[in-house]
């Protein structure tokens, strides 16, 4: 019963388009669970207060690029979702057609102080971090393509769910630009999908279309575009069903020859 009232709970929270009374109680329709929204401007976060399930959805348009200043509003506002008690889970999404993130902002990459340089990419380890790390359950629903710094932010997730489109691709693709990859990315990928795959995706700079990243393990589910909402619903169900006291805690990321941690078990 219990997981059958967070599924339910869970389904109205992703239907997608803005409601009224969304942030307040006016205008909310009769029985609908208590909602409300802690993130505006490029990323957009609304936490249903019955489930306790929030749903982030990336507005960083055109593409969602990983700029200094989106990923500082990112963790401004999962910050705010993981001190607020009445918050179990965070589904994160792209509001962004065709695109989940294309990844770093490469012009915060040249052109700048060595200061700049230091402040991003102490930024882009922070946000893999905390989404690593984090005490939330995170489920990625990957509605577009994902390279490089998008596929980070989603392998950095519990769960990943992609939507079944061939023209999507998902992987660190970095080297096919001329850049390598940070060793933390390539442990992170090491993680999920293991050492020769990894080896020969950023060797070769390999992005992976939507099928072939569910063959070798790089994301967990496929679904129809359409049904990617019901389906990051049903996911979080389980999860939410499962008593917190009894998940086991994260390993830890980063640090020495770690990495981000053996297996997230």
């Amino acid at each position: 019963m219990a997981a059958m009232a967070a599924l339910t709970l869970a389904r109205r929270l992703l239907r997608s388009g803005p409601r009224p009374g969304l942030s307040g109680a006016g205008g909310r329709e009769p029985g609908a669970a208590p909602r409300r929204a802690i993130g505006h401007g490029r990323v957009a976060v609304e936490l249903d207060g019955s489930s306790g399930v929030a749903v982030m959805k990336m507005e960083n348009l055109p593409v969602n690029s990983l700029s200094l200043g989106f990923l500082t509003e990112f963790l401004i506002s999962l910050e705010k979702l993981e001190n607020d008690r009445g918050c179990k889970e965070v589904v994160l999404t792209s509001g962004a057609p065709n695109i989940f993130s294309a990844g770093l902002d490469i012009t915060e990459m040249c052109g700048k102080s060595v200061e700049h340089y230091t402040e991003f990419w102490r930024t882009v380890q922070e946000m893999w971090l905390r989404l690593y790390q984090s005490n939330l359950v995170t489920i990625a629903a990957i509605n577009g393509s994902s390279p490089a710094g998008g596929c980070l932010m989603a392998m950095s997730c519990d769960y990943r769910i992609m939507a079944e489109n061939p023209k999507y691709g998902i992987g660190l693709n970095e080297t096919q630009l001329g850049i390598v990859a940070p060793f933390w990315f390539k442990d992170t990928m090491v993680n999920t999908i293991g050492n020769r795959a990894t080896e020969r995706s950023l060797q070769l700079g390999l992005s992976y279309s939507p099928a072939e990243a569910h063959r070798i393990g790089l994301v967990d589910q496929l679904v129809p575009e359409e049904k990617m909402q019901s389906a990051a619903a049903e996911v979080m169900s389980q999860w939410l069903a499962v008593p917190a006291h009894s998940q086991p805690a994260e390993l830890p990321a980063g640090g020495g020859g770690e990495g981000p941690g053996s297996d997230r078990v």
